[in-house]
C-alpha cells in the first residue's frame, strides 16, 4: 500500500489531480465538487506536501504517480496537473504513453528550462529565509511568486485564497525542511525537455494570464511541440483553478468530455 494520502470520489472516466508545489490536494477543493459528479475522480497529496511523508532518500514523483494508479486501480485514466504536477503528469505522459487517455497541464513547469533572473531571485530569497529559520518569509516569497505574480500586488487578489494557498505551503516546508538535502528527487524522464514530442494523449495546456513569463513561454513551448495539443487562456497566476474555479471547470471539463 501506498504511504501517500489519497482519496477519490465519483463514477465515470478516470481522472487523476495532481497538484502544484505551492499546493497540495487542497488547491482542488472546488474541482473536488463538481468533476465526480462526471467522472471517477483522484487526488492525492504528492510526497513531502500535505499529508504524505518525506523520508531521507531517493523519491520519484512520477514513479509515485504510476504506482498510486495501479493501487487504485487505474489503467489509463486522464491526468490534470498544475505547475509541479504538470510536470509530473508530462513524465509520465512520456515514460508510459499507454498509460495516460488525456493530459491538461496548468501553468506548466518544465525540467531543464532556463529560468529567468528574476524567478531565481526569487529562489534565493526563499533559501535564505529558510536557512535563517523563517517560514513565514519563505511563505511569503512564493505568495508573491506564484498566487499573486508579478503583475498583481497581495491587496489585488483574494486574501482568503491567498491566506489557503500560504496554509498549504506553509505545510509543504514544515515536512520539507528537516529532511533538507537528505532527500533528492529522481527524474522518471531525466531529458523531459528533449522529448515533449513523444507526448501522444492528446493535450491541453492552459495558462493563468497573471502567471510569470517563465510560465508562459514553458506553455508556449509544449504547445509548439507536443502533436496533438490545444491552448487556453484564463484569469489568474499559478493557482488559476482555485481563483476562477467556474471557467477552469468549464475549459477542462469540456476537453476531457
Amino acid at each position: 500500500m501506498s504511504d501517500l494520502y489519497w482519496e477519490e470520489a465519483g463514477e465515470g472516466p478516470p481522472v487523476v489531480l495532481v497538484h502544484e508545489a505551492v499546493g497540495d490536494s487542497r488547491m482542488w477543493d472546488p474541482q473536488w465538487e463538481t468533476f465526480p459528479r462526471s467522472h471517477r475522480t483522484v487526488r492525492f497529496d504528492q510526497r513531502g506536501y500535505g499529508r504524505s511523508p518525506l523520508e531521507p532518500g531517493t523519491i520519484s514523483h512520477a514513479r509515485d504517480l504510476l504506482d498510486l494508479m495501479d493501487e487504485v486501480g487505474l489503467e489509463r485514466p486522464s491526468l490534470v496537473g498544475g505547475s509541479l504536477g504538470a510536470r509530473v503528469a508530462l513524465e509520465v505522459a512520456v515514460a508510459q504513453p499507454g498509460r495516460v487517455e488525456k493530459l491538461v497541464l496548468l501553468n506548466p513547469g518544465l525540467s531543464g528550462h532556463d529560468w529567468s533572473q528574476e524567478v531565481q531571485a526569487g529562489w534565493a530569497e526563499e533559501e535564505a529565509a529558510l536557512e535563517h529559520g523563517d517560514l513565514d518569509t519563505a511563505v511569503e516569497v512564493n505568495l508573491r511568486m506564484w498566487f499573486d505574480g508579478p503583475r498583481r500586488s497581495a491587496d489585488e487578489v483574494d486574501p482568503v485564497l491567498r491566506a489557503r494557498v500560504g496554509e498549504m505551503q506553509r505545510r509543504a516546508l514544515e515536512v520539507q525542511v528537516p529532511v533538507g538535502d537528505d532527500v533528492r528527487e529522481e527524474p522518471l524522464v531525466p531529458d523531459l525537455a528533449d522529448r515533449i514530442g513523444e507526448v501522444q494523449a492528446p493535450t491541453l495546456v492552459v495558462i493563468g494570464e497573471e502567471d510569470a513569463p517563465d510560465i508562459h513561454a514553458i506553455a508556449e513551448r509544449l504547445v509548439r511541440e507536443i502533436p496533438d495539443v490545444r491552448r487556453a487562456s484564463m484569469p489568474g497566476a499559478h493557482v488559476a483553478s482555485l481563483e476562477h474555479p467556474d471557467e477552469f471547470d468549464r475549459i477542462v471539463l469540456e476537453f476531457l468530455s
